[in-house]
């Protein structure tokens, strides 16, 4: 696997020719009367055109307003990516950003998300943040990758986080 910093003019909709964005969802975490309990709901995630088109607009902005975009590549095939925003977050501005983290769902199980989640850990370091912020995916099997890095629920909220995805689990890791 070939981990390597994406430059703007690579993120267009050929790069994710071979990503495959699919999740099929059975069960995900809920917080109901501030307790956390997992509830039977399933779904298919995969993305549309407009779901890429989207995406592809978002990690150019990341990239213009000062953020990174890593990729892990095999054989040239995108097969993972994270983004982390420049700047920081919260009412004492102590977190970074992870505003994108995606495996390829025939390349799962690897050990790329952690590769990439690692990277983004020093690069937020790097910067002087002192937490990275993540509003991720509720399924179980989303929150278990984010448990074993030790992620764990953020302290503080972000307002915009919670308004765009209500039901992703806000957490934060300790840099």
């Amino acid at each position: 696997m070939d981990y390597r910093k994406l430059q703007i003019d690579e993120i267009n909709r050929q790069l994710f020719d071979k990503f495959k964005r699919y999740q099929k969802v059975t069960k995900c975490w809920r917080k109901i009367n501030d307790e956390w309990i997992i509830k039977d709901i399933s779904f298919i995630d995969q993305w549309s055109e407009d779901n890429y088109n989207e995406l592809i607009k978002c990690l150019k902005k990341t990239l213009d307003t000062g953020g990174i975009v890593y990729g892990a590549f095999l054989e040239n095939s995108l097969k993972g990516f994270v983004s982390v925003e420049n700047g920081f977050i919260g009412k004492n501005k102590e977190y970074s950003d992870l505003s994108s983290i995606h495996v390829s769902e025939d390349m799962r199980g690897h050990g790329i998300g952690k590769k990439l989640f690692q990277i983004a850990v020093e690069w937020a370091k790097s910067q002087g943040a002192k937490k990275m912020y993540i509003s991720a995916h509720s399924a179980v099997e989303s929150q278990a990758f984010y448990k074993s890095l030790g992620c764990q629920e953020a302290l503080e909220y972000s307002k915009e986080h919670v308004e765009k995805e209500p039901y992703d689990c806000q957490l934060e890791y300790l840099l």
